[in-house]
């Protein structure tokens, strides 16, 4: 971002704190539940600002907002989290519901909520109270029924606070697909076939365990996972929810933080912009809570209590996926003549079958079993072959809800603290910064990892008993640090095991983002000695795609007289790497590596039968082979498929966008369009009325501006909708933004008015200190106990 736009940001929250401002709307509600009188202070961005008598009350009222505010996509998540779609929109849907209670934890309750420690089950009743006391005034006419409601015909629920733990398939465990390609990939055509599918590192080479034959591992296996974990929209061609399919590359986020030593200010500066699916509303809500002895500002999904992302008047906290592989797919032999018994040791156990009814709209309750072996969720059962597969996650152990252990973090105060609060964390896993108003800054790689003694999680194993999680990794077992001489740390998704580790022993996980990312974000932080918020908000902007500076000299070998091939290389040869909305190379370049390269690549190193399987191969995997041949792929292989795949690249951008390049602009292509879950289901006023944008927006997957695109037509479908930087300890100067706004009410002015500034890169305050946001107030909810 510009320092003009900084300056912009700035200028914003000085005239917040300080100017002469019209008085803000007011709003008085009784509420029952409500201990002490209490505020709801929305500022002019949307952002609530919660004053609470007491802690209970803080989270009751949050609980309150976030229905007054998201009440429809708070109210989807639980139902079909919880399976409960069939209910309210017919029969289509029973095969989501059974598959989302495959994933419910179904351990003991009391054993889960003390892994949160202590006041966790206290605030998510007091947020499912909060929930309820709204959806009570919905149903008896005191509040509007939102317009989500009306256009689906179907009504809020009252919730539990089980319920907001149960749900696990909203968490992000990773490499269950992967496995199960990688076995496809060795049926096909042996294990090593797989080298492109995915790239591993550190070093490793996969291995079949023994026991295994990938040949027993069907195409479907994974459809009940898929169904039961995916996001869903409605179609409106058949009423019934599709699943939205977002390649897992596309969830990652980036997050920094920065000692006082390397600021402008000599306070630290910590930033983070997860990236994940876009929609309208947008997956995170930003939210201020305070109360006696509590407080904290920051970003979390809706539906929790507290926040994940954000700070507290002492300490900021900031979290990206640390790729820690959290899951196994377990094949297993079935007795014959018995499907429900399968082998374990020298024995046959038994499946544990639960039966359970669910409840459809029109029609009599359907009855469905759910099966599960010792390990987890039954899959799928092949009696032809007589196998089974089951699914082991963490989502089964105590404490592993995604998200729900920043109740213990949020609220530390010091290092010693934060790291304490996170020894225990379970789901995701994740790289956890931190800064501290006395300077400390650090890092912690959180989560469950398994322990595999004899296998590296790469492919599914038997589940015989040979096979076995030997507990977990503790927390000393993973990495972390305090105080970097480098007076920084990042992190981007990218393999971040520091030297030495014994990553053999504890096999963390070998299945880690492209690090382009933070390559960029490196490169940046180390040559900026005296960082400011501006700079922290211009790298979160940054559209520079650095694998373009590995593969674009790639291209000066290339010969022909094609002319097209000229222009193409020349095109390239020219830019300056930066995937901005103007540049017609940055069209060229992302349509060629994103689409055609790998393709090329796979065709001509992969034996035939394992190309259907590795489509285009993931670009790390492709580009370590284009550098590193070894003979496997000699030059003249290579710049056969470079030229191949340029060439096809050149001819689809002259279809969409002209002959000519000069034509050509990355912003005519890559566009942000966020569509709400029901606009198949809308009439045009409702639709226009639920869809956000277009606008053309810079960035891509590989950038730290994080813009990730479906092939077909460019449309961009996940990235950063939350970005935050932090002035730690002068947090009124902290910025965020969230688009396309903080409403979920398609009907609120801040549905959308986020829109246009996140796609220009800009931002607008975070405000903590009671002047500032009693300056920056909009409305006022004054809210007193009900008699």
């Amino acid at each position: 971002m510009s320092r003009s736009r900084f300056l912009a940001a700035a200028a914003l929250a000085a005239f917040a704190a300080t100017a002469v401002r019209a008085e803000p709307r007011e709003e008085a509600r009784s509420l029952a539940g409500l201990s002490h009188p209490a505020e709801i202070r929305i500022d002019r961005w949307g952002i609530p600002h919660i004053y609470a008598g007491d802690v209970s009350d803080a989270f009751f009222l949050q609980g309150y907002n976030a229905a007054r505010d998201r009440l429809w996509q708070i109210d989807l998540w639980r139902k079909r989290g919880l399976g409960l779609l069939a209910r309210d929109f017919g029969p289509d849907y029973v095969a989501q519901d059974r598959a989302a209670r495959l994933f419910l934890y179904r351990g003991d309750m009391a054993a889960e909520w003390a892994a949160y420690g202590p006041g966790a089950k206290d605030h998510a009743e007091a947020f499912a109270r909060g929930v309820n006391a709204y959806v009570a005034e919905v149903r008896a006419g005191a509040r509007a029924l939102p317009m989500e409601f009306r256009i689906a015909g179907t009504q809020p629920d009252l919730w539990q606070a089980d319920d907001i733990v149960r749900i696990r398939s909203h968490g992000l465990t990773r490499n269950a697909p992967n496995e199960v390609g990688r076995a496809r990939i060795a049926c096909a055509a042996g294990i090593e076939a797989a080298a492109l599918y995915r790239h591993i590192e550190p070093d490793w080479t996969p291995t079949l365990p023994p026991g295994l034959d990938p040949c027993d591992v069907p195409a479907d296996v994974l459809a009940d996972y898929q169904l039961g974990t995916a996001s869903v929209t409605f179609s409106a061609s058949t009423g019934k929810l599709a699943m939205a399919e977002i390649p897992p590359e596309a969830i990652g986020s980036n997050n920094w933080t920065i000692a006082g030593s390397r600021t402008a200010t000599g306070r630290p500066i910590l930033a983070n912009d997860p990236h994940r699916a876009h929609g309208a509303p947008s997956l995170r809500y930003i939210v201020h809570m305070e109360a006696p002895g509590f407080s904290v500002i920051g970003a979390g999904e809706p539906a929790l209590p507290g926040v994940s992302i954000g700070h507290n008047g002492t300490i900021a906290f900031g979290l990206t996926i640390f790729p820690a592989d959290q899951e196994d797919l377990y094949v297993y032999e079935l007795e014959p003549g018995a499907p429900g018994r399968y082998r374990y040791g020298d024995a046959w156990e038994p499946m544990q079958v639960l039966r359970e009814e669910i409840e459809v709209k029109g029609e009599a309750p359907r009855t469905v079993e759910l099966a599960f072996t010792r390990h987890g969720p039954v899959l799928k059962v092949d009696a032809q072959k007589r196998r089974a597969f089951a699914l082991r996650s963490v989502w089964a152990e105590p404490g592993t809800s995604a998200y729900f252990g920043s109740m213990g973090y949020m609220t530390a105060k010091d290092w010693d603290g934060f790291k304490q609060a996170l020894a225990d964390w379970g789901a995701p896993s994740e790289n956890q910064v931190y800064a501290d108003t006395s300077g400390r800054i650090g890092w912690v790689a959180a989560g469950k990892v398994p322990a595999r003694p004899n296998w590296d999680g790469l492919t599914p194993v038997p589940g015989d008993g040979r096979y076995e999680w030997k507990g977990f990794l503790s927390a000393e077992e993973l990495p972390s640090l305090v105080d970097p001489a480098s007076g920084w740390f990042a992190s981007a998704n990218q393999l971040n095991l520091p030297e030495g580790y014994p990553y053999a022993e504890r096999k963390v996980g070998f299945e880690w983002s492209n690090s382009a990312r933070m390559d960029r974000i490196a490169e940046v932080l180390a040559a900026t000695p005296k960082a400011t918020l501006a700079d922290s908000m211009a790298l979160q902007t940054d559209p520079h795609n650095v694998t373009a500076r590995r593969l674009i000299p790639m291209l000066a070998s290339l010969k022909g007289s094609d002319p097209r091939l000229r222009r193409a290389v020349a095109l390239l040869q020219e830019w300056d790497h930066r995937t901005t909305v103007e540049s017609a190379a940055a069209a060229l370049y992302e349509t060629w590596i994103a689409k055609h390269l790998g393709r090329a690549v796979v065709a001509r190193a992969a034996p035939a039968a394992a190309r259907p399987l590795i489509g285009g191969g993931e670009l790390a995997a492709v580009m370590a082979l284009l550098e590193n041949s070894d003979g496997r792929f000699p030059p003249r292989t290579r710049d056969a498929a470079l030229q191949q795949s340029l060439l096809a690249a050149y001819d689809e951008l002259a279809r969409r966008l002209g002959p000519d390049p000069s034509d050509w602009a990355w912003g005519k292509l890559h566009q942000a369009q966020f569509e709400h879950v029901l606009s198949p289901l809308a009439d045009a006023q409702a639709r226009s009325a639920l869809t956000v944008g277009p606008a053309p927006v810079a960035g891509t997957s590989l950038s730290p501006l994080a813009a990730s695109w479906r092939a077909d037509d460019f449309r961009i479908t996940a990235g950063a909708s939350f970005r935050m930087v932090l002035d730690v300890g002068a947090w009124d100067n902290s910025v965020t933004i969230n688009t396309p706004g903080q409403s979920g009410d398609p009907e609120s002015p801040h549905f959308r008015d986020l829109f246009p500034l996140w796609a220009r890169g800009d931002y607008v305050p975070m405000l903590y200190s009671r002047q500032a946001v009693e300056a920056a107030t909009e409305k006022v909810i004054r809210l007193t106990p009900a008699p």
